[in-house]
């Protein structure tokens, strides 16, 4: 019997510290304090080769789909570079098996300079997403440049807007999951972010 539904957060950015990586902590913080389990995977820490090369025998390439595989809704962040999805996040979606996201609900997020860019995720990345083999796959949500800023002082600061749409997404998603069997624990803390150094596997 599984201890509570699992949420997998995938960020597809290459960049450190982006835009992304602060609204998938942001998602998975609150998914977290609605008692459901959360983590994060860091793609640009997985090992380069065997991304490119498409192996999914690699050790920590193989853990990682395995939470994919063992999660019930997951959550895909990625910036829009010339109107399309990130490659990091096409080459880590091609190592999953052609129903990989069989059953599972998958909330889409996206980053981007301009709101122009918002038709990728229904013309680019949607049609993956389905394809393999999504349960459904909600509304995304198109953050701009201007409306998540971050600083030490203040943290993460999130337009009015974008504040709505991820409340509505987070809403969407959790009411379609079944209720947890044990609630978390209130002390467990709000994030766990995976990321992978591979020297620690050599």
């Amino acid at each position: 019997m599984k201890f509570t539904p699992t949420v997998i957060a995938i960020n597809g950015n290459p960049a450190p510290l982006s835009r992304t990586q602060r609204l998938l902590e942001h998602v998975t913080g609150a998914v977290r304090r609605r008692s459901y389990g959360a983590t994060q995977i860091d793609l640009r820490t997985l090992p380069a080769e065997a991304l490119l090369t498409g192996d999914p025998h690699d050790e920590l390439i193989a853990e990682a789909l395995k939470m994919v595989r063992d999660a019930d809704a997951v959550v895909i962040g990625t910036p829009i570079f010339k109107s399309a999805f990130s490659g990091l996040t096409k080459l880590f979606l091609d190592l999953l098996p052609r129903d990989g996201l069989r059953g599972k609900l998958v909330l889409p997020i996206a980053t981007g300079s301009s709101a122009t860019h918002t038709m990728a995720l229904d013309y680019c990345l949607g049609p993956v997403l389905n394809s393999l083999g999504a349960r459904q796959v909600l509304s995304p949500v198109f953050a701009g440049e201007s409306q998540v800023r971050w600083t030490q002082e203040r943290g993460l600061e999130l337009d009015l807007e974008i504040i709505e749409r991820l409340g509505g997404g987070i809403d969407a998603l959790v009411d379609l999951l079944p209720e947890p069997v044990f609630p978390l624990p209130a002390a467990t803390p709000n994030l766990r972010v995976l990321r992978f150094d591979a020297a620690q596997h050599c």
